[in-house]
């Protein structure tokens, strides 16, 4: 779920409190009984994947579950919405949930590349905090205070960071070692500021649906061919 789907998601939900607060509660497994909610897991499984592919070294498969992590996120939102009968109880869960997938797989995922890629030198662990750290900031202020408005919202959104970094590790091979790890480093380290940056950036929605889509399709492609040349 994207931020722009995630402030609504919070706007619906704040005026009051969760069904389950006033009456016995649901399970937990109760609330995966819910499209959503069950693509934003498969969100989570791929920043899972990534990590995995990031601590191997396969960094091309670790691309691709990132960037696939991001299409989870973007259209669990849609699915939400379009879903008849969803309650206020699950509303309120999946705007939970998908802050947790996104902290894994748009804040984890990036810091353990980072980490993999500087072979866990320890110079890298500011670097990787700092990612963590601003996605843990920006998410929980979400969560708190929700939108402001409709139309943009503050600071850069983390699923940014698993596109961006897909993008720039594009330049992996075509530059020595230490120029590129410098690169992802200060990538990170921007991204880390931009995530909770005061500045206002427009909603991406409408049409960038489709423009996402394409990006991820066409990167999953590139690092496709790059994953099947390193496994020959």
């Amino acid at each position: 779920m994207s931020d722009s789907s995630r402030n609504a998601v919070a706007k619906d939900s704040a005026p009051r409190a969760p069904d389950f607060v006033h009456a016995r509660r649901p399970s937990m497994l109760a609330f995966l009984n819910d499209p959503a909610n069950l693509f934003t897991l498969g969100g989570l499984g791929c920043g899972v994947l990534g990590i995995y592919f990031a601590v191997r070294g396969v960094f091309s498969a670790a691309m691709i579950a990132m960037l696939w992590a991001v299409f989870f996120d973007w259209f669990d939102g849609p699915i939400a919405r379009r879903t008849a009968g969803r309650t206020a109880d699950l509303r309120t869960f999946g705007g939970q949930l998908d802050s947790l997938v996104d902290i894994v797989s748009s804040g984890v995922c990036p810091a353990v590349v980072l980490l993999s890629y500087g072979q866990f030198n320890a110079w890298f662990l500011p670097g990787a905090f700092a990612l963590i750290a601003a996605g843990a900031v920006r998410l929980s202020y979400f969560n708190a205070f929700g939108p402001e408005n409709d139309s943009t919202f503050l600071g850069l959104s983390i699923d940014n960071n698993s596109i961006l970094v897909p993008l720039v590790f594009l330049l992996e091979g075509f530059v020595s070692y230490n120029v590129f790890v410098v690169t992802l480093y200060a990538t990170i380290a921007a991204l880390a500021i931009l995530n909770v940056a005061p500045f206002r950036i427009r909603k991406m929605q409408g049409p960038w649906y489709f423009v996402i889509t394409v990006l991820i399709l066409g990167l999953t492609a590139l690092y496709g061919l790059r994953l099947s040349t390193d496994l020959t």
